[in-house]
């Protein structure tokens, strides 16, 4: 892979007017990327979409706003420090043969930057846990998804595994890039109209649904990074990019940076927020961290580890012990390892650069530096103290119930939607009035990439559609919805 064609800034739509002479404010493609998002209504509603704790009443909580905020600026940061690394550290003929000038750098920041504000655009409200609801409900669902076309006498149903397949596998990551291509229209057919290099950073899995393997060393193929639906698009900004070649779909380098940025805000912000809550005191972190700390197999890592865990003891020393002091020195200590966290990232990037620009990387890039231990313990402790909690639990259901009522209404009411046939006919008021209220965005993406002669693709893609609307909602419209609907 080379940084001229990775950085490519073509739009799959037409051309961005500006209306006034470029060449007097000069702004390159990629700031254009970053005001689009900006004004971009999916982009706004992740202020009210769950980061760790659903339907959460706290003001000092994290969204998925604030957390996308935080990963842009660890994404941008990441990518000057591995500009220095690069023209610091890197051996002259890997230099030459793979070269990482200013100007890339200064592309690479604002695309970090970019894709760290949409990384989780796709995602469904309740975070996480309305991921694995939505893709469990057409795991248990699919057979039943099916209707007869009175005019054939047909019954048309999925058939085709590569279509239930991208149903049972419903995923943020694809659903982000459904979004920004196809569901957002603003002045072309091409969604957000967003340049290549960008929606190519945020594939963070390119690989179809047929083709995961969650338990594979390769990270690249752990879940589904597009649909059959938008395979096209796909296909068509890797061979923009050139992350396809040798037969195989690799990650553009820019990605592997922005995974860093969002592990890094997981495992640091979240867990600060956690502790706000009053999930663990210090002393069971402290416990916690130490007993893991013992795991670690791999001597150095482990010693770094036990240095990182003596800071936290220092910060406390130097305070009183009240609670406002105990946050005090965690919320410290949280900022010192987050440090120590993107130092690792960067050094990773910069230590496995010719491998990854050759294709050849398939790990994470914080794997096998100091800090891998520490960054596991980290995530260890999210679950321990955050995912395993009664309250996390109890909000969790409450979630299950939201999201399972909601695909129950509309599935049913969109499965034979647009069928000529039936239209008129054997149809609730119910049902019809419940289309209405699906955004016409994405009802107009249906019509324009239905076929004439394929049935069963039809009813996928308006099975995708009641995903479209549903992983669209903000936890607060979610929940309205479903106490309107329930009549409650």
């Amino acid at each position: 892979m080379n940084w001229k064609q990775l950085l490519d800034s073509a739009r799959l739509g037409k051309k961005i007017e500006i209306p006034y002479d470029e060449t007097q404010y000069s702004m390159s493609e990629f700031e254009k990327d970053y005001w689009r998002i900006i004004d971009c209504s999916a982009f706004r509603r992740l202020q009210d979409k769950t980061q760790v704790f659903p339907l959460d009443k706290s003001d000092f909580v994290r969204t998925r706003l604030t957390h996308s905020l935080e990963v842009s600026a660890l994404a941008k940061q990441l990518v000057a420090m591995v500009y220095k690394n690069i023209k610091t550290f890197t051996p002259r003929t890997i230099k030459e043969q793979y070269p990482f000038a200013s100007e890339h750098a200064q592309y690479s920041a604002d695309i970090a930057a970019c894709a760290g504000l949409l990384h989780d655009i796709g995602n469904p409200p309740f975070g996480h846990f309305g991921e694995d609801v939505v893709h469990a409900w057409f795991e248990n669902h699919h057979e039943e998804l099916k209707y007869v076309d009175r005019e054939t006498n047909k019954e048309v149903r999925l058939i085709r595994e590569k279509l239930i397949s991208d149903l049972k596998h419903f995923e943020g990551n694809a659903q982000a890039f459904r979004l920004l291509t196809k569901l957002h229209s603003v002045d072309s057919d091409q969604g957000l109209n967003l340049t290549a290099a960008l929606l190519n950073t945020l594939i963070k899995y390119p690989t179809d649904s047929m083709s995961i393997d969650a338990e594979s060393k390769n990270v690249y193929v752990h879940k589904n990074g597009y649909y059959y639906a938008d395979s096209d698009m796909f296909l068509e900004i890797t061979k923009h990019t050139g992350t396809f070649f040798d037969n195989v779909h690799h990650r553009h380098p820019l990605t592997f940076i922005l995974e860093a940025a969002d592990d890094i805000a997981y495992a640091t912000a979240d867990l600060e927020d956690s502790y706000k809550k009053g999930l663990f005191t210090l002393d069971e972190f402290n416990d916690f961290f130490y007993r893991e700390q013992d795991k670690i197999p791999n001597e150095e890592q482990r010693r770094f580890s036990k240095k990182l865990i003596e800071q936290l003891g220092s910060y406390r020393k130097c305070e009183e012990s009240t609670a406002a002091s105990e946050l005090q020195a965690f919320q410290k200590w949280i900022n010192y390892s987050r440090h120590w966290l993107v130092y690792c990232a960067a050094y990773g990037f910069t230590h496995n650069y010719q491998q990854i620009m050759e294709g050849n990387f398939f790990s994470e890039i914080i794997s096998g530096t100091n800090h891998e231990g520490s960054m596991a313990i980290l995530k260890k402790a999210m679950m321990r103290f955050t995912f395993n909690t009664a309250g996390i639990t109890k909000l969790e259901l409450s979630a299950e119930t939201i999201i399972e009522n909601l695909l129950e209404r509309f599935v049913p009411a969109a499965i034979d939607w647009d069928v000529p046939s039936l239209s008129r006919i054997n149809k609730r008021k119910a049902e019809k009035k419940l289309m209405t209220l699906i955004s016409e965005n994405h009802k107009s993406a249906y019509l324009r990439f239905k076929k004439s002669d394929d049935e069963e693709y039809n009813l996928y893609l308006r099975l995708l559609l009641v995903a479209d609307f549903v992983s669209g909602m903000t936890d607060t419209y979610a929940k309205m919805l479903y106490h309107e609907l329930s009549g409650i």
